[in-house]
């Protein structure tokens, strides 16, 4: 039997053997990879003997990664020997043959294992887990494992990936855009608002004990605490600061980890103005006379100042929109009105926005989403609509909306309501905003009482809305 086949049979239940006389013989080949342990236990006139088989696991990443900290926590929890290679180097290490045979794309961690190498840190940890029986990790039910993967994506999908989305381009890997940075601290706040919600009632993620959502989710969140997210960010939930510190306080954690302390403040955006180059300074020739150095000072200054007038950043181009003439309307004064009316609506903010509307500056636009037969699930119809309105963060300063989510059931419609600067749809807004050909756009005319009426009613959120009840109205103010 092949070594590898022989594992599996082996490796989850020992081998009795009712004497002695019975051997077992493994190829040489196989000696470094499954090493094989012989116990005896008398029982009355006979001898039993036991084999207890243990794998061989290297992960390859670097001690501080806190991906590869999922595997190994994992480890240290289901009693499977996992060894860190020795002196790996980021961007060194991961570069070399034998490395891009295990991944092709030389990402870290991967885990090499006698059946051939496993990469994406996730699939490493599930995979130390399930290498032991039963492994309370994956809990004890069917209901149980759903979660826990249900959790595991979670975790990723929604934590490690908007707090990437924060960090790296603050740390110089990306792009800084302020309207990204927005959207995806909006984004990580959500997420961290249901795991909250969760974790009110909630010890762990699943049941009564860690499992390996619990061990995913806490080095994810571990990438936040230590690097961005400061007390104050952080304060505003917390059964989440709650749960991360059980967590990194418990014993097989903090043997991974070590001591874990909270970002004191967030790291400055890098700035753009490249250093400055050493310059060249030219070897004198021996006989060349004092004057000439000291001309060659003088000139220094001049120089440099030179230097510093073609470093200075170039002022950026306005936006379109600046540039029209100015309007009656200030769009600012209107969304305070909408903000601080709480009653007599229709009185109030409905009269004062058609006070202040002015037809000439500013535009008003019916949107109707073009795939609504797709809007079977009500929460991903609100993400959908949630993801949309972050997007348009870049038109903040030039645009007003309301997003409608109508019907009892599926499918429900989305039908939007936008004001916008100008008398079209900005082109930078149709460029960048990729949902924006997901509806179908038409400009309202204001001299049709029933377009008008219909546009009262969306900024008032008036339910019934054409006949059907509201499922939520979000605004964009």
């Amino acid at each position: 039997m092949p070594h590898f086949a022989l594992y599996k049979t082996l490796v989850r239940t020992p081998l009795v053997f009712p004497s002695s006389s019975h051997t077992l013989l493994l190829a040489a080949a196989s000696r470094s990879e499954i090493r094989a342990s012989l116990f005896s236990i008398k029982h009355g006139s006979g001898e039993f003997f036991y084999y207890l088989f243990s794998l061989r696991l290297v992960l390859h990443a670097g001690k501080t990664n806190k991906n590869a900290s999922k595997a190994l926590i994992a480890a240290e929890y289901s009693g499977v020997e996992v060894k860190l290679v020795d002196n790996f180097e980021m961007g060194v290490s991961n570069k070399t043959p034998e490395f891009l045979k295990m991944n092709p794309i030389g990402k870290v961690p991967v885990l090499e294992t006698p059946e051939g190498p496993v990469f994406e840190s996730n699939a490493i940890a599930r995979y130390v887990a399930r290498s032991k029986a039963d492994n309370p990790l994956y809990g004890s039910t069917l209901i149980d494992y759903g979660h826990i993967e249900q959790w595991i994506d979670f975790a990723s999908m929604e934590i490690d990936a908007n707090i990437a989305k924060w960090l790296y381009p603050r740390r110089g890997f990306g792009v800084y855009l302020p309207p990204a940075e927005e959207a995806a601290i909006a984004a990580l706040k959500r997420a961290l608002g249901a795991l909250n919600t969760h974790l009110a009632s909630n010890t762990y993620l699943v049941g009564h004990s860690v499992s390996l959502a619990d061990i995913i989710t806490t080095c994810n969140l571990y990438l936040g605490f230590s690097q961005i997210m400061t007390k104050s960010f952080t304060s505003e939930f917390p059964h989440v600061e709650r749960y991360f510190w059980t967590m990194v306080n418990q014993p097989n954690f903090m043997k991974i980890l070590g001591e874990v302390k909270q970002s004191e403040s967030v790291p400055p955006v890098p700035s753009k103005k490249p250093a400055a180059q050493p310059k060249e300074t030219k070897p004198k020739a021996k006989d060349e006379p004092k004057k000439e150095a000291k001309k060659e000072v003088e000139k220094q200054p001049a120089k440099a100042e030179a230097a510093e007038e073609e470093e200075a950043p170039k002022p950026k181009p306005k936006n379109p929109l600046d540039l029209l003439p100015p309007s009656k309307m200030v769009l600012d004064d209107w969304k305070r009105l909408y903000s601080n009316t709480k009653t007599n609506f229709r009185e109030v903010a409905i009269k004062g926005f058609w006070d202040m509307y002015d037809p000439e500056g500013y535009s008003l636009w019916f949107c109707d989403y073009k795939y609504n037969e797709e809007n079977t699930v009500s929460f991903v119809t609100l993400n959908k609509v949630g993801g949309f309105l972050q997007r348009m963060d870049l038109a903040r300063k030039y645009a007003f909306g309301k997003m409608l989510v109508i019907g009892a059931g599926p499918p429900f419609k989305v039908k939007g309501l936008w004001l916008f600067r100008g008398q079209e749809i900005p082109q930078f807004v149709l460029d960048e905003c990729y949902d924006m050909e997901l509806y179908e756009w038409k400009k309202v005319d204001i001299s049709d009482e029933s377009q008008k009426e219909r546009v009262n009613q969306m900024i008032e959120d008036c339910e019934p809305f054409e006949g059907e009840p509201l499922l939520d109205a979000k605004c964009f103010k």
